[in-house]
């Protein structure tokens, strides 16, 4: 019996890899958040799988379900939005099968900042623009940030940055991030990424927050913040050039 941290994808049921949807369709257990991951994923479980919302349990809750299904012998599909690699709380869920001895693995998905940059037609990396990307978010209602990794010190990089979890208070996030970036800079902020409803909103540091309220975008948003965004005069990369040696 093993437990298999899947990644569901940004949204879109069809953006699910290969590999996921085959373990999704081998397993008698699923544990998904219905809040975020797509009802149509589910119609690839097994008949007569037992489907289990988490997006309303607590940690232990969901752990118990992995432990019971591990007692009865089953695999069981652990569906998290995006990547399980970022902002996925799976870190806790293994350290609690870890400690009871109960073998998974882990299935990579499309981040959500990637399906993001996809629906903005843009590259995060542009050469001689921005190399780095920052992901991280804010603590108003989630666990609090580490030492130095607020937004102030974040952002004097000048790094293209994406902000999860943050639309909320993305007034407050623009102040912060104006004095390193300028109120000039690019900003983008994309709700449910890949979905039929999608919400794409292009604006800068001073004015984004305006956009945000106007068009009611309150969850499930990336904030993406950097000159990449609207670049056009830039050199051609390296990985290309007629003068780089290919032997």
């Amino acid at each position: 019996m093993t437990v298999r941290f899947i990644g569901a994808g940004p949204g879109a049921a069809d953006l699910i890899t290969l590999r996921g949807q085959r373990a999704v369709a081998s397993s008698p257990v699923c544990l998904y958040a219905g809040s975020l991951v797509p009802a149509e994923l589910l119609e690839c479980c097994p008949r007569g799988a037992r489907l289990v919302d988490t997006a309303r349990m607590a940690l232990e809750e969901i752990v118990a379900e992995m432990l019971a299904a591990h007692g009865a012998g089953h695999d069981v599909a652990r569906l998290h939005s995006g990547d399980p690699s970022v902002f996925s709380a799976m870190a806790e869920q293994m350290r609690r099968l870890d400690a009871a001895g109960v073998p998974y693995e882990v299935i990579p998905g499309v981040p959500a900042f990637a399906a993001a940059a996809a629906s903005l037609k843009r590259e995060l990396t542009v050469p001689g623009v921005g190399q780095t990307i920052v992901l991280t978010r804010t603590s108003v209602r989630a666990t609090p940030m580490p030492d130095g990794e607020d937004l102030d010190t974040l952002g004097r990089s000048r790094a293209t940055m994406v902000l999860h979890l943050a639309v909320q208070r993305i007034e407050a996030v623009a102040a912060e991030l104006v004095p390193n970036y300028g109120a000039d800079c690019p900003v983008a902020v994309v709700a449910r990424a890949s979905r039929d409803d999608e919400v794409i909103l292009r604006g800068t540091l001073a004015d984004i927050a305006g956009k945000v309220h106007a068009a009611g975008v309150v969850r499930t948003a990336v904030i993406v913040v950097g000159r990449v965004l609207t670049a056009s005069e830039f050199p051609d990369s390296h990985l290309y050039s007629a003068a780089r040696c290919r032997d």
